[in-house]
């Protein structure tokens, strides 16, 4: 662990609390809002647990998980596209509230924070298991294909991971408006993981047996 990678490490979860936060709470017009708190909570504490222990552990996986900025056009286009799904999820979430638009019931609140959490919990997994996953689509010195564990379930169950991590989100805030417009995620990360096999085929030794091996992409027995 160096200082330069904890100060940048503590900058972008200070930073994402502070605009997430914003996103959610400016539109709702208040700070009275449980769904709202309850997000943040379940959202970066599992965070912050996981950023310690990368920092300790394997500071160089934590490394490459702040680096977001992607090389590749298409991959740029893929990420301003999911930011900007954030953005409007997060303010439509916040407008439910002030405009008493329907909120979902309690039960569904509670189910999704789990559902959430546990996602959590296998997201902490593929990393155990894959060291090379950076946030960026690019091919390291030495990879190795990984087909153990997850991955010999799906070629990318990051993305399995985040797409019930991120559809769950609108859904712990309450809002079905919200959860409308995350629906575009699954579209989102579609296009990323096209884009992304063409470059491991390309530059992976092993990729293009590792996918006659491993059939489905994101869900098992549908794509």
């Amino acid at each position: 662990m160096t200082t330069k990678l904890f100060i940048q490490a503590i900058s972008k979860f200070l930073l994402g609390i502070f605009l997430v936060a914003l996103l959610i709470f400016l539109p709702a017009g208040t700070l009275r809002f449980a769904n709202g708190w309850l997000f943040i909570a379940i959202l970066f504490i599992p965070m912050l647990i996981a950023g310690i222990v990368m920092m300790f552990k394997n500071p160089e996986l934590l490394k490459k998980r702040l680096d977001a900025k992607e090389k590749e056009r298409e991959q740029d286009i893929v990420v301003k596209l999911s930011g900007l799904m954030f953005l409007i999820g997060f303010i439509v979430a916040g407008l439910t509230l002030r405009f008493g638009w329907y909120s979902l019931p309690k039960g569904i609140v509670i189910a999704s924070s789990i559902l959430f959490l546990s996602a959590y919990i296998l997201y902490a997994e593929v990393l155990r298991e894959n060291t090379y996953l950076s946030r960026t689509i690019k091919v390291e010195e030495n990879q190795k294909v990984i087909d153990t564990g997850l991955y010999s379930i799906v070629r990318h169950p990051m993305y399995s991971i985040t797409l019930i991590l991120f559809l769950s989100m609108p859904l712990v805030l309450g809002s079905i408006y919200s959860f409308l417009i995350f629906l575009a995620y699954p579209f989102i990360i579609a296009k990323r993981i096209k884009n992304e096999e063409k470059l491991l085929e390309n530059e992976l030794d092993g990729y293009k047996e590792y996918k006659q091996k491993v059939k489905y992409r994101l869900i098992p027995f549908i794509w």
